[in-house]
């Protein structure tokens, strides 16, 4: 905990977030009062967009659209979208973000349609998710509710700072991990022998993946460089260390099951005692990785889905690229995915033997209290 802190100190960033190089401009609120198809030549003008093509004319959107804020709020534009398959379909009614670039806030040439407005149904999600959290978990949902916040804290205020100014991403993402750890762990099951014991399997664990993704990601010449990574270099305007990048995403990502396998083995272990005081610790320990084997499996099962899941595009479009299948397992987008993957799997096979055997050595030098006691000697009498 001492040193996750003191690389706090260390690698706090210096300043303000740097600024982008690329102007995307200034979001505005807006609602779709009107939408309707039709050419793409604006009248009294010959509009490029509506240039015929082996199909016929292009056609474009019309939408009309009322201003929620900014300089120019309440004015009424009308704005052409070329219509292609990647248009979003718009309705009636729709609230859209909308870029200001600059120029007169009342001409529609002012603006660029970026995308939908979706605060309210994130924020109504997020009310659902932690009502319900709360509702079965109690005060423990509660303290897990407060360690989510604090990991979004984390993230938004010490990781992406950090390697924005220049710090090396996979310290920044070990020493943020440390923090997550400690603190959500602690803070959701209490401070005791039990919770530490998950700790340290965690701890061991993430030390095993950073070491494996290190490695591995050097053997195979992964670069990191993706194409959101590209875009974000291109906004900062130099360069970063993009394999660190790529480490740093394998250490957080890694980090939330880890949680989830160390202190379900270590409660395991820990209840295992306490319905049997008679078992020797390697009984314990033996019994104990009975149980994680299961758990390894579905985990493991769970990491590959999520990182395929997140992956799906790219999986597609290298699907139809009509390459072969190793070609686009080793490719760099889809090889970045199978290494998180792996070595997130090897984390967690790690951290069941490890897990188990610290819970059962020390949970079998916990003196036990009175009615374990008598139970004990129901069994045995």
């Amino acid at each position: 905990m001492l040193a996750a802190l003191a690389g706090t100190v260390a690698l706090w960033p210096s300043g303000d977030l740097p600024d982008s190089t690329i102007d995307s401009g200034r979001p505005i609120g807006a609602t779709v009062t009107a939408v309707a198809a039709g050419s793409c030549t604006k009248p009294g003008e010959v509009n490029v967009a509506d240039t015929p093509d082996d199909k016929g004319p292009q056609r474009c959107l019309t939408l009309t659209l009322r201003l929620t804020e900014g300089e120019a709020e309440g004015t009424t534009l009308r704005k052409l979208i070329p219509i292609q398959p990647t248009t979003p379909r718009f309705a009636a009614g729709d609230d859209i973000v909308l870029a200001y670039t600059g120029g007169d806030p009342t001409t529609p040439d002012a603006y660029q349609v970026k995308d939908f407005q979706r605060g309210l149904p994130l924020l109504l999600l997020a009310a659902l998710f932690a009502l319900a959290v709360v509702a079965l978990g109690r005060w423990q949902g509660l303290r897990a509710l407060i360690g989510l916040i604090f990991t979004f804290g984390a993230l938004a205020l010490f990781v992406l700072p950090a390697i924005l100014d220049g710090r090396d991403p996979l310290l920044v993402a070990i020493t943020a991990a440390g923090l997550i750890m400690f603190a959500t762990l602690y803070l959701t099951h209490g401070v005791s022998a039990r919770t530490t014991v998950a700790v340290l399997g965690t701890l061991v664990s993430l030390v095993l993946i950073g070491v494996f993704a290190a490695i591995f990601s050097g053997l195979a010449q992964l670069t990191g460089l993706d194409e959101p990574t590209a875009t974000l270099i291109s906004s900062l305007g130099h360069g970063i260390d993009t394999r660190g990048l790529l480490l740093a995403g394998v250490v957080i990502g890694a980090l939330g099951v880890l949680d989830d396998v160390t202190v379900t083995q270590a409660s395991a272990v820990w209840e295992l005692r306490q319905a049997n005081a008679e078992l020797t610790w390697r009984e314990l320990y033996r019994s104990g990785l009975r149980i994680g084997r299961d758990h390894v499996a579905s985990a493991v099962n769970t990491l590959v889905l999520a990182y395929a899941g997140a992956a799906l595009p790219v999986m597609l479009y290298t699907a139809i690229s009509g390459v072969g299948l190793g070609t686009i397992l080793t490719s760099q987008d889809i090889a970045q995915e199978v290494l998180r993957t792996l070595v997130g799997s090897l984390g967690i096979i790690a951290a069941v033997p490890v897990t188990t055997a610290v819970a059962a050595l020390v949970v079998h030098r916990e003196p036990l209290g009175a009615p374990q006691i008598s139970r004990a000697k129901r069994r045995t009498g």
